[in-house]
């Protein structure tokens, strides 16, 4: 029986069972179709002492993130995104030439380098060597480790602390979860400040959100839960923001105890908004499975009736979350022709467990398939208004089918 990989209890209690499928990010070339293809399980259960909610089953992270296919640079949208919370942060906190700010999981610097464009001194931390060669392409200094308390430990020791931390869709990446955090305790100056952002899991529970789930997501947090855990590990919770990204996110301001920033009141709209989901409970979190599988059918249905009636459909944008959705509803390039995506870095390539190929949009352009379902819905106005050159009609498939 596996354990909580917090505070280490049996975990016995089922979220949901996604079966097996393979790693979400594991994009096939031409000549490993043929090959046979790794599955591991999706099965995702609550702990019942500190509620975290984390997969069952936990890849070894080596095996995720060495050779990592993800570049967030490549998103107009999330590019944006980072340049306006770089300069937020910085106004913020009052960071000048003087100071330090960190990021783990700084990708292909990304975020980094709108600090550094404002005189901000930076150093990324990410385990990706493929990754961080474009970041220092962009003047982004990184570290090519995985963050734990010991590494935490020999940036305190070597004078090399951070008045910010932060990390955008991170912390759920990390298996050893404690570790972490105590690597952000003492990688942080004791005024300084920790800045995690992660999908909120009210929000995936509410809105059906399954595809979100896969093996590079070991935990999914609630506020109460990651609370309890910050406290736990030297820190504490003075702040949060509920932010638009991902289907609905949170970024969470903490603190080293004892720094003497107060409470705002947003930290208690947020938990008392929680306690009214239930998911101060263990009750909280039951009923999610059907929730899925009545997503799984509306989705396959659309796509049976499409394929009846003689309609071509594509997929734009191959991201993780639509690697979980198309294996775990079983569809393949029968039902779905290709999936386009912006990224050459997965154009050529063919989507893990479904083999769908992906191409470049001007592919879609060229075709014109009557249905173009969008995989990463959390883009999709952005989606819509950079391609009015597609005639065809637009669907997004979460919670349920929608049709434009």
């Amino acid at each position: 029986m596996s354990a909580c990989g917090f505070c280490n209890t049996p975990l016995t209690r089922t979220f949901v069972d996604l079966g097996h499928t393979p790693l979400a990010n594991s994009y096939l070339s031409r000549h490993q179709l043929d090959l046979p293809e790794t599955h591991h399980p999706l099965h995702v259960k609550v702990c019942e002492r500190c509620l975290l909610v984390q997969l069952d089953h936990k890849v070894d992270p080596e095996d995720i993130f060495r050779q990592y296919d993800y570049f967030s640079s490549t998103s107009p949208t999330w590019v944006e995104n980072a340049r306006r919370k770089a300069e937020s942060l910085i106004r913020r906190f009052q960071l000048g030439p003087a100071s330090l700010v960190a990021e783990i999981g700084s990708n292909d610097g990304y975020l980094l380098r709108h600090f550094k464009d404002h005189g901000v001194q930076v150093m990324g931390i990410d385990p990706a060597a493929n990754c961080a060669v474009e970041a220092e392409r962009a003047g982004v200094p990184t570290l090519v480790r995985f963050f734990g308390e010991a590494l935490g430990r020999e940036l305190k020791d070597t004078a090399r602390q951070a008045d910010l931390i932060t990390g955008t869709n991170t912390l759920a990446h990390i298996p050893r979860i404690r570790d972490c955090l105590k690597g952000l305790a003492s990688a942080v100056k004791p005024r300084g400040v920790v800045a995690m952002e992660f999908p909120h899991i009210l929000n995936l529970i509410r809105h059906t959100q399954f595809d979100t789930i896969y093996h590079e997501h070991y935990y999914y947090f609630s506020l109460h839960a990651l609370a309890g855990m910050f406290e736990d590990c030297g820190l504490s919770v003075f702040d949060v923001e509920e932010i638009p990204t991902h289907g609905g996110s949170l970024c969470v301001y903490a603190q080293p105890s004892g720094a003497g920033r107060e409470t705002g009141p947003r930290v208690d709209y947020v938990l008392d908004k929680e306690v009214a989901a239930g998911l101060n409970t263990l009750d909280g979190y039951d009923g999610f499975a059907g929730k899925v599988w009545w997503a799984k059918i509306k989705l396959l249905e659309f796509l049976v009736k499409s394929a009846r009636d003689g309609f071509r459909v594509a997929a734009y944008g191959a991201p993780a979350k639509g690697s979980t959705l198309l294996n775990h509803c079983g569809v393949g390039r029968d039902l779905i022709e290709f999936v386009v995506d912006d990224s050459p870095h997965k154009q050529g390539k063919f989507m893990p467990g479904s083999h769908i190929p992906i191409i470049s949009r001007e592919h879609l352009i060229q075709e014109q398939p009557p249905f173009t379902i969008i995989l990463p819905w959390n883009l999709e106005a952005a989606i819509r208004e950079r391609n009015t050159d597609y005639s065809g009609r637009w669907v997004v498939p979460i919670p349920n089918v929608k049709v434009f």
